[in-house]
């Protein structure tokens, strides 16, 4: 199976990016979707994208949480009470 991310993927998985983890996660599928390589590297590749997608989920999360703490009222745009 062919590493597409090349270097991303010796790190681990918290220290990247929202962007690079997607971008790695996106490879990962294309290998798996190709069929190609040995059982073993698949399911390391399978548990990798497991782990990145967890990420990605977590990064969108913590924007949502931060665009969501944000209210837009008719004097402008403020910061939601959070009591």
């Amino acid at each position: 199976m062919v590493d597409s991310e090349g270097a991303n993927a010796s790190r681990p998985v918290d220290t990247l990016s929202f962007e690079d983890a997607l971008a790695e996660l996106e490879g990962i599928v294309r290998d798996l979707e190709s069929g190609k390589g040995r059982l073993e590297e698949a399911v390391a590749a399978y548990e990798r994208g497991a782990a990145l997608r967890r990420h990605c989920e977590a990064r969108l999360a913590e924007a949502e949480a931060k665009l969501q703490a944000i209210v837009e009222t008719p004097a402008g745009v403020t910061l939601r009470d959070a009591g």
